[in-house]
């Protein structure tokens, strides 16, 4: 009885594989899969002999005919058996290579409900046989990130739906194999695919498809990653500006810092001001419907780069309703293009660069600072009883030299994974790590204390993890952007970037900080009553940990 069980649920299978109509998303994800993994694997088509791009617009017809996972798997099988025979070699692993395997996956090859066995066969066969030569569609740099090569520049037509596939079968198998956070997204990479098919298959004019790889990119929650676009009612037009600057707390925009003091003076604009809606959306509302078109690792990224989309835009107003003293009031605000309208009444920050402030407590911005400043910063600050090494910016690469004075010893602080263009797909550790300081037995012996906040990316990370290996070193503030490692810009298009976070940075423990950031020892947050009062709580809270050790 339990084998006529058995053969009856073998036979259900077969006939629903057989006969079953397959969608056509579910037809196109798997598409673009095995286009993308052929496209790195195997040995006939890696090396650059095919007219790649050619075939999948070839192809893409027939699989669109197909009506049955059958008749979908032999479509897949017969394009597999037209590239030629697939050698079997033996594939010697490195004894040095140390691989970094949580974002290696090519399951869907044995476990797709679309393919015939002899088809996973066939894929697998390519995948343990696959491609050793010089790479023709990708190359790395010094650092490891990958960048494109030999992709054909396409005329690319928002109308042709087959260009707009391959679009996005480009950048998806891009991502898929060669960006080493694909394991932190929110939702599978795979998941994504079968999301946006349908945006791309359904475009009416050219800005439907550039807002459709704009929400396919935001998918990988990377704060480096961006598509750049500009929406066809707005070429030509310079973007424009609020006077002000701003940030987004409790779900309110509060204006930090004038930019003109006349056009404040002209608008009644001043530092604390509460903005509870623009052009008549609350905060909140834009915070809740902007999610899928801003690139962002985290939280704190998100709103940092929320506020830079809504303070402008092409328009010469921007309708705001504020609140001061608890009373609200509406403004339409004139936006400007500071290049060109008024630009000689916007304030340039005159900030020092490096000073002692009250009891003998050193301060450095880390945005000005230029590496060969870094002697004179050491001469004024040698004798202090702390460091402040504000990093709420973009550093100058100063790091380095400021380890020099800091670490008492040479210490590692970070290291790296990088793609193997060899088995696509895999990362691998680097060998060597990054190492500061040096042997120094008179290094700074005071307290070092970095800042950090939403402002904080990259390579303002990258350096804080670098100062934490100081002697006595604390961090203070709130969560940075989380993205670390070296920018890959991708042109997968034709005046098309998409660049991402393109090496897999880590402490030397291993711990992330893509997407978490850098975590402060002490979380201190800014707050509206703090604006308004003038405050810098961040520092404040610094200069009391200074003072009284907690």
């Amino acid at each position: 009885m339990r084998k006529l069980r058995l053969l009856l649920c073998i036979l259900s299978l077969q006939i629903g594989y057989s006969q079953n109509n397959v969608s056509e998303v579910k037809k196109l994800m798997t598409t673009a899969k095995v286009w993308g993994f052929l496209k790195y694997y195997h040995p006939n088509v890696a090396n650059g002999s095919k007219q790649w791009d050619n075939q999948l617009i070839q192809i893409l017809p027939q699989i669109e005919k197909s009506k049955t996972a059958l008749e979908f798997s032999k479509i897949i099988e017969n394009w597999v058996d037209s590239l030629g025979m697939v050698k079997e070699i033996n594939i010697v692993p490195s004894k040095d290579v140390i691989y970094y395997d949580r974002n290696f996956d090519l399951s869907w090859i044995v476990q797709n409900e679309l393919f015939s066995k002899d088809l996973s066969q066939k894929l697998k066969l390519i995948e343990v046989n696959r491609y050793q030569g010089v790479p023709y569609y990708v190359g790395n740099t010094e650092a490891g990130n990958i960048f494109l090569m030999n992709e054909k520049s396409i005329d690319f037509q928002w109308s042709n739906k087959s260009l707009r596939l391959l679009a996005l079968f480009r950048y998806w198998n891009i991502i898929e194999y060669f960006y080493p956070y694909k394991y932190l997204m929110d939702k599978s990479w795979s998941k994504t695919l079968e999301d946006m098919l349908p945006n791309f298959l359904n475009v009416n004019n050219e800005d439907d498809f550039k807002l459709a790889m704009l929400k396919l990119v935001v998918r990988i929650n990377d704060t480096h990653s961006s598509f750049y676009y500009t929406m066809s009612k707005n070429i030509g037009k310079m973007r424009k500006f609020l006077p002000m600057s701003c940030v987004i707390l409790d779900q309110k925009m509060v204006v930090t810092e004038i930019l003109s003091d006349t056009l404040a003076e002209h608008y009644d604009i001043k530092i604390g001001d509460v903005i509870n809606k623009v052009d008549g959306k609350t905060i909140a509302q834009i915070i809740r419907d902007e999610r899928p078109y801003i690139s962002a690792s985290n939280e704190s990224a998100y709103v940092l780069n929320l506020v830079s989309e809504i303070s402008s835009g092409y328009n010469d107003f921007i309708d705001l309703e504020f609140t001061r003293n608890k009373i609200t009031t509406s403004k339409r605000v004139e936006c400007f293009d500071y290049n060109i309208s008024h630009s000689n009444e916007f304030k340039k920050s005159k900030k020092e660069k490096f000073y002692v402030l009250e009891d003998n407590i050193g301060y450095v911005n880390m945005g000005k600072l230029k590496i060969s400043e870094v002697p004179l910063m050491i001469d004024k600050l040698r004798d202090t009883q702390a460091i402040i090494l504000d990093s709420r910016n973009y550093p100058k690469g100063a790091n380095f030299e400021i380890s020099k004075f800091l670490n008492s010893s040479p210490k590692p602080f970070a290291k790296y994974t990088i793609p193997d263009l060899s088995y696509p797909g895999k990362f691998y550790w680097l060998q060597e790590l990054s190492i500061c300081g040096i042997e120094n037995k008179n290094n700074y012996k005071g307290k070092v204390i970095i800042l950090v906040n939403e402002n904080s990316l990259s390579q303002s990370e990258w350096a804080t993890m670098c100062f934490q290996t100081a002697d006595n070193a604390k961090v203070i503030g709130s969560q940075t952007a989380g993205a670390d490692g070296n920018t890959s810009h991708i042109d997968f298009v034709k005046d098309y970037d998409a660049p991402f976070s393109g090496i897999g940075v880590y402490y030397p423990d291993g711990k992330e900080t893509q997407r978490i950031g850098i975590v402060p020892d002490i979380v201190v947050k800014r707050s509206i009553s703090g604006i308004q009062q003038g405050k810098d709580e961040v520092l404040d809270r610094a200069i009391f940990y200074i003072k009284n050790d907690k």
